[in-house]
This record gives structure tokens, sequence and C-alpha cells, in this order.
């Protein structure tokens, strides 16, 4: 199967057309982060007719409180498995921002029957036996050391840390985990890459990762934006998001 590659100026120039088949969108937010960083997307698409499940990673967002460095990458698996389960959620789009890949990754191992796509959005997509540090890149390697305190990872940008909701630290462990799949059913999920990009940042450090879904057959969107959509972008990614089928 040939790649396809978009972009969203295509897909968008259109007013959005509501669809008359609803999706349930579980999102999963990248490091550092939480649901709540994607209540406005949330309150479009159920505007739109859509279910969406936004699950906060644990110790991160309003889980803060149980942040330890013993958790890793398993747990942030487990947490969005069993929203799955828990929910009863079937032919699910489940969509992994950033670090919320590896997530999203490992989640389909597991759950592949309960999920129509994944929509990785400037995600990190691994094979078996990568964690976030072993994926070839020295910027991120550089830029993760220059950040960890204590088996923490520390959001340096956030300089008020009473404010909420807000960016907080996050388990060094989850970044040196190993993914490990095993579950061949995984590889049958639809699944489409959205690549975010800014015309003047080059190379971009998400561009591996697409160039992975295109060798896959993936179909693959460009969309020009930073790499927090979710903020900046939000009714093309949700124009996007609703014409992923």
């Amino acid at each position: 199967m040939l790649p396809v590659l978009l972009t969203a100026a295509l897909l968008v120039q259109q007013p959005p057309v509501h669809p008359a088949k609803h999706n349930t969108y579980v999102i999963v937010h990248g490091a550092w982060g939480g649901g709540w960083d994607w209540l406005a997307i949330d309150s479009m698409l159920t505007t739109h007719g859509h279910k969406v499940v936004r699950v906060t990673l644990t110790g991160l967002g309003e889980r803060h409180h149980l942040a330890s460095p013993a958790i890793g990458l398993e747990t942030h698996i487990e947490d969005v498995v069993n929203a799955i389960l828990w929910d009863n959620l079937h032919d699910v789009v489940l969509v992994g921002h950033s670090y919320g890949g590896m997530v999203i990754t490992g989640v389909a191992d597991r759950v592949p029957d309960r999920i129509k796509r994944l929509v990785y959005l400037d995600a990190l997509l691994p094979d078996s036996g990568e964690s976030v540090m072993s994926i070839p890149d020295t910027a991120r390697a550089k830029f993760v050391a220059g950040i960890t305190r204590e088996g923490y990872t520390v959001p340096v940008w956030v300089q008020d840390t009473t404010v909420i909701p807000r960016d907080v630290p996050m388990s060094l462990k989850t970044f040196t985990d190993t993914l490990r799949l095993v579950n061949p059913a995984r590889l049958k999920v639809a699944s489409t890459y959205i690549l975010t990009y800014e015309p003047q940042i080059t190379p971009d450090p998400f561009q591996m990762f697409a160039d992975r879904a295109a060798a896959r057959g993936w179909p693959v969107i460009k969309m020009v934006s930073d790499h927090l959509p979710e903020r900046t972008h939000r009714t093309e990614l949700v124009a996007l998001l609703e014409k992923v089928p």
C-alpha cells in the first residue's frame, strides 16, 4: 500500500460539516500534561455529537498527588486500558499526543479488538524494544537529561507552581521503560499519523515518526501548527480528527 500524504489546509478549507456518524474518542495527553489540556477539544467534539474520554495518566494533572519515581510506562498503559474496559468502550478512536504515542501503542497491543483507529498526533511511534530514551535522537536525550531531578523530569518552563492547571513533574521511569509488544493483532488496527510542523523549524523533531508511519503505509497528514495544537489550533485539529475514518 502506498502511503497517503495530505495537508491540513486541503482538509479544512471548507466549513466543517458535522459527520452523521459519531465517534468515541479516547485521548491520551503528552508528557507533563493531563486530560485538562484537552478540555476545549472535548467540548468541541462533544458539541458535534461525539463521545470523548480524556484519560489523565497516573501522577499527572489532577492525579499529580499520586506521583512517584516508581511510576513507569506500564502504569500509563494500564490507565488507558482500564478506562476502555471499565467504561466498556468499543470502536474507539484512540488519540495519542507526543509521549502519548508510547502509551497508545502499548494499549493497542493489549486490547486491539476495542480500537477502531489509532491516531498519532505529533507523537512518538515506537517499535517493540524501544523506550523514549532509546529511540535515536541526541537532542531529545540531551533535553531530558537537562531537566531530570531526583527521578523526575521537571518542566522547567513552569515558573509558577501554584497555578492550576499546569504541567507537573513526571517520573523518569516512564521515559526509560522499554515497550514490549507481543500481540500481532495490533498490526491490523487502522492507524493515522498527524504531523504538526512549523515551516521555519527544520528538521522537525517528529518527522522521523511520520516517516515510520509512511513506511508502514499509513495515511500521514501534515498540519501547520506548533507542538500543542490542542491549545493553538483547536478548530483545525477538531476538523482533522472528525475527517479521520
